[in-house]
């Protein structure tokens, strides 16, 4: 039962107010906010069994490290890893791409070699394999879109095959909420002995995400998009590939001896954890994947595709918006990106912020994309479990308010958006 209600009290901020107006918090793909239960985790930790882990013998040593510890089990069965020693826990998932980069990416890629990326990409998985490919020699293929947001599926066809060695795409746009056939693109890859590695910082938080059906090599998300504290990444990866990755990081913990000649690395997944990690915000983490699992990703998804939808409908009433991504809310995620006529997109969200709406403005670190759109930045509006109906109602209408406002001509008949 999906109790939006309920849900909207679990969320203390959600009470206050933003220049004397109730807070409508559309800025989702950024980062979400916090329930009670979450906070909780956190000063429970601190409170009561604050203690380093995997070192002391001491009781508080042995719950924190049972609480840690519980948290990578609890993050396997969220996106149905084959075992807990496939998950890592980095700092974001920024780090944690970097981390196969040059954990996986310098032994493996070789000059001529080729990766396939997507135009679509977040910086996050663009930076990294430019990076690894001036270092390595290979060549990096990038695969455009269509006019409505999606994949070119010739594309595919055309740049992956014998001298691929890596496909790496993002599940979901964090600008177009374009939903991309990883399944199809993975199988593709497969057949050519290539790698599929999946940004899925948009879409783990919002729809069921199981990698042993998705048959993919990699996958990487973080805490923070997903009601969790911020300062915590995942990696997951086969654990036959783990096996032969260099650790990214050295020092404590992640070796097994250390002597004067050499060292040896720990067992996974601990070889690749080096130095005390981020103990309360990943047994926090822990707790938001319990609040998630209580309401269960479908319904969580199925709320999405209706405030997409919507939000789709009414921006698309106002005159002089353009939107970008999928018109079909069920194959899209709940980021809905667009522009308002000539105005600068940072113009619309400090207008919005006066009335209490939040929501990012930018270039939304994916320059190639808005270079792609003809764009130098779009504003957008994402949403999750908590947000409302009438919260979109407020967004629609606080968009009419900077038409007005900067001296937009609103004609009585309203017609359609533009599409890319």
């Amino acid at each position: 039962m999906f109790d939006l209600e309920a849900i909207r009290k679990d969320f203390p901020i959600l009470e206050r107010t933003v220049h004397g107006r109730p807070l409508v918090y559309l800025d989702n793909a950024a980062t979400t906010q916090k329930p009670h239960a979450v906070i909780d985790a956190l000063v429970e930790y601190y409170e009561h069994y604050n203690s380093n882990i995997h070192r002391g013998l001491h009781t508080l040593a042995e719950e924190a490290t049972g609480r840690y510890e519980e948290a990578r089990l609890k993050v396997a069965r969220f996106i149905n890893a084959p075992g807990a020693e496939s998950i890592i826990f980095t700092r974001n998932a920024t780090e944690s791409i970097n981390l196969v980069a040059q954990g996986w990416g310098r032994t493996h890629i070789k000059a001529g070699d080729e990766i396939v990326l997507t135009i679509m990409e977040h910086h996050s998985n663009f930076v990294p394999w430019q990076m690894l490919a001036k270092e390595t020699g290979a060549v990096l293929r990038f695969v455009d879109i269509d006019d409505e947001g999606k994949l070119r599926p010739e594309d595919w066809q055309r740049f992956v095959g014998e001298r691929t060695k890596l496909v790496t795409l993002t599940q979901m746009s964090n600008v177009l909420g374009t939903i991309n056939p990883v399944r199809e693109i993975g199988a593709l890859a497969h057949r050519y002995g290539a790698l599929v590695f999946v940004d899925g910082a948009q879409s783990v938080p919002h729809m069921p995400v199981d990698v042993q059906d998705l048959d993919c090599d990699f996958l990487v998300f973080s805490s923070h998009k997903m009601l969790g504290p911020t300062g915590v990444g995942v990696v997951y990866a086969r654990r036959s590939i783990l096996e032969e990755m260099t650790p990214f990081l050295t020092g404590g913990h992640m070796i097994s001896k250390v002597t004067l000649e050499g060292s040896t690395w720990n067992d996974l997944p601990w070889r690749f954890e080096a130095g005390t990690p981020n103990i309360a915000d990943v047994i926090a983490f822990g707790a938001a994947i319990d609040y998630l699992e209580g309401i269960g990703m479908r319904a969580v998804r199925r709320h999405e595709i209706e405030l997409t939808a919507y939000a789709l409908q009414v921006l698309s009433e106002i005159p002089d918006v353009t939107l970008y991504g999928p018109k079909d809310a069920s194959i899209r995620g709940a980021a809905v990106s667009f522009n308002l006529s000539d105005l600068h997109p940072h113009d619309v969200g400090t207008v919005l912020d006066s009335y209490g709406i939040a929501i990012r403005a930018g270039h939304h670190c994916a320059q190639p994309l808005m270079t792609r759109l003809g764009v130098v930045a779009t504003a957008r509006a994402s949403f999750y479990l908590y947000n409302t109906r009438e919260e979109v109602d407020a967004l629609a209408q606080g968009v009419k308010e900077a038409a007005k406002f900067f001296g937009n001509v609103i004609v009585s008949r309203p017609r359609a958006g533009r599409a890319l």
